[in-house]
């Protein structure tokens, strides 16, 4: 009596390899690859979009700035073309402009302060004078007494330059209050409205 044998299939498994070890990514964790980094969403200036800015000075800078200036172009004056002040009165409008829109918006205030104290400075070695100090002084008064025009042509466009800043920096100031904080910034619990009980 034959005695048939009967044999299951059996589930023959190959081992698998054994996987890679997660390899730790740019931010330090581990991961199987690296993982791009994740941008805060916010509107991207487009490229080129950036202005060129002039230094910006503090108020002392800013008076230090306009006094070595004129200081330089009264020496210069007084040796190339023998003190003459309507070129030394024509290039203290420029040197007051800069001075106006190189100063940082904390201490613009400054600059139609420290123009006038500039022009006093430099006039000086164009103002002339033999002798003593007491000369020397009223060669000065004289010469700032001449020259009142430009020093107040220079104050005045100092003075125009502050005030055109100044509105500019409260009109950018009021927007971005209207706005509100800009997308993308996180706010600490807490911190708003619907946070607090």
């Amino acid at each position: 009596m034959e005695q048939h044998r009967t044999s299951r299939p059996q589930n023959r498994q190959r081992p698998h390899p054994p996987l890679p070890s997660p390899s730790p990514g740019p931010d330090g964790l581990a991961g199987h690859g690296a993982r791009p980094r994740v941008r805060p969403a916010g509107p991207v200036p487009p490229a080129g979009s950036g202005r060129v800015r002039g230094p910006r000075l503090t108020g002392l800078g800013g008076g230090l700035f306009a006094v070595v200036t004129m200081v330089v172009v009264g020496l210069l004056d007084r040796l190339l073309l023998d003190g003459s002040p309507v070129v030394y009165g024509a290039l203290f409008l420029p040197v007051c402009a800069l001075t106006a829109l190189w100063v940082r918006e904390a201490d613009i205030v400054t600059a139609p302060i420290s123009v006038p104290i500039a022009f006093a400075a430099g006039i000086v070695p164009i103002a002339g004078g033999e002798g003593g100090l007491g000369a020397r002084t009223m060669a000065v008064v004289t010469a700032l007494a001449v020259q009142a025009g430009w020093l107040y042509g220079g104050t005045l466009v100092a003075g125009v330059i502050t005030c055109v800043r100044k509105v500019r920096a409260m009109a950018r100031r009021r927007r971005r209050n209207r706005q509100g904080p800009p997308p993308g910034r996180w706010r600490r619990p807490g911190s708003g409205p619907q946070d607090r009980g």
